[in-house]
């Protein structure tokens, strides 16, 4: 095996060896010789490597190891480089293999390109032109990862907020806890009500975490339907049911080396909830319709906006989910119980939505700032944030005036009972309904019953209406 050498290919070869280090390569090779050589230069350069001496080895290794880069000689007894080609193609689709072979010809080449290879290289290797194929194969396996993971994004995933934002005891109490969990690979259980920021909470925690360069994946299980979500999670073999037209990687596959969030995880089945426990305890599962276990290494994160102790009793939650996933708990303060949060709140939602939408609103007048203190925010930062967008957008001038909130109006001489809704000329039927209903439900503090007979109507059309406008209240009666 060649030695390694410096010049304009090793040079530049160096320049990608930090964005290549601790990415998994999986060395193939029936010659022992070759093989080692190889091993210890990928190991060198900060890969994590391992060697399999034939195709079948290589390919029950790739299914556990999930690989970013499999190296594999083409000319090999039995199941040889082309057939482990194929199949790393269906097992393993987002790593990047690069092909050798010590009897190069054209029609071997294309032979190999043609069945997805990454790229081709000849034996004895050119070390410094290998190290480089490394550094770019594991950038093209990243970006197929990323591309596969924005195409499986689902339509309900919730928006960030921008950072988390605050100085009052309870988000610097929410920012403490996520320091002491960041780097620890526990599960976290993210408690809160729906638009508090339990995925940004998520998110920062894996920004934080040794995982950070590795993916983030979000699943919200609320907005996938029941009959379809073993198959996100755990992704399904070809002919599984019907419209399973080819096999699928799930979230769980995707995520490997990084983080998944499991939002509002109350919503999943208790039969889903025992295969998820198994993978939070073993790393381990089956695609739907397959036999072959699949070993993944992900950090778990989950949320719920319920009460967990509540879903227990009613049998939607898992009592030993619960506690596997209670190792840690964050629970998130509704915005309400951290009102001095607002102004700062409001400045960072200003500043985002002046770039967004290239304005220059520079203020909130008093008038309207004491609208926004003044209001109950059933909906949390996620209300404040679309309030403050839609101003931003409907403010002509500098200043953000009352009439420019949703539920704005200019202030009257008389003193504002403190039940009253007011509203601006404009607002639609919808916003009037969806307000007085999160009113009526903070005068009743959450009380569903309470808040339904208030209103006139039954209670299975105020469930009826909160799952509309997309909020169950937290530990809510």
């Amino acid at each position: 095996m060649p030695t390694d050498t410096l010049g304009p290919d090793g040079q530049a070869a160096a320049s990608h060896e930090r964005a290549g280090a601790k990415k998994r390569v999986l060395v193939v090779d029936d010659e022992e010789v070759s093989r080692r050589g190889l091993a210890t230069l990928a190991a060198a350069w900060g890969y994590v490597v391992a060697e399999a001496a034939d195709g079948k080895e290589a390919l029950d290794l790739a299914r556990v190891d999930r690989p970013a880069i499999v190296v594999t000689d083409l000319l090999m007894p039995g199941f040889d480089g082309l057939e482990l080609l194929r199949a790393l193609h269906e097992e393993v689709p987002t790593a990047a293999v690069i092909v050798l072979t010590g009897h190069a010809t054209v029609e071997t080449a294309v032979a190999a390109m043609k069945e997805g290879a990454y790229d081709y290289m000849t034996k004895p290797v050119d070390v410094a032109r290998l190290r480089i194929l490394l550094a770019k194969a594991g950038e093209q396996a990243d970006a197929v990862r990323e591309v596969a993971l924005l195409r499986r994004q689902v339509a309900g995933s919730s928006r960030g907020f921008g950072g988390l934002v605050g100085a009052t005891p309870a988000i610097r109490e929410v920012l403490s806890l996520i320091d002491l969990a960041a780097p620890i690979n526990v599960p976290v259980l993210i408690l809160g009500e729906s638009g508090t920021g339990k995925e940004l909470v998520a998110r920062t925690i894996h920004a934080r975490s040794p995982r950070a360069q590795e993916p983030f994946v979000a699943v919200n299980c609320s907005a996938v339907p029941e009959t379809l979500l073993e198959s996100e999670l755990f992704g399904h073999e070809r002919g599984a049911f019907t419209g399973a037209v080819e096999r699928r990687a799930g979230y769980f596959e995707l995520a490997h080396g990084g983080t998944i969030l499991l939002d509002e995880i109350a919503e999943m089945s208790p039969a889903l909830q025992v295969k998820y426990l198994r993978v939070l305890q073993d790393g381990a599962f089956r695609r739907v319709g397959g036999t072959a276990e699949i070993k993944v290494d992900v950090r778990v994160l989950a949320a719920t906006n319920k009460d967990p102790f509540r879903a227990i009793q009613e049998g939607k939650f898992r009592e030993d989910l619960f506690y596997r996933l209670n190792v840690f708990t964050i629970a998130m303060p509704p915005l309400r119980q951290r009102k001095d949060d607002v102004p700062r709140l409001v400045d960072a939602f200003v500043a985002e939505f002046n770039a967004k939408y290239g304005r220059a609103v520079q203020r909130v007048d008093p008038a309207a700032l004491r609208l926004l203190m003044r209001h109950t925010w059933p909906g949390n930062v996620r209300e404040l944030r679309n309030s403050i967008e839609r101003a931003v957008v409907a403010c002509p001038g500098e200043a953000i005036a009352p009439t420019h909130l949703p539920f704005g109006a200019p202030e009257a001489d008389g003193a504002e009972g403190p039940d009253a809704v007011t509203l601006a000329l404009g607002t639609t039927v919808e916003q009037v309904e969806r307000e007085l209903i999160f009113r009526t439900l903070a005068f009743t503090g959450n009380n569903k019953t309470r808040a339904a007979s208030i209103l006139g109507i039954s209670l299975k059309t105020l469930h009826n209406k909160l799952n509309r406008y997309g909020l169950t209240p937290y530990g809510a009666g």
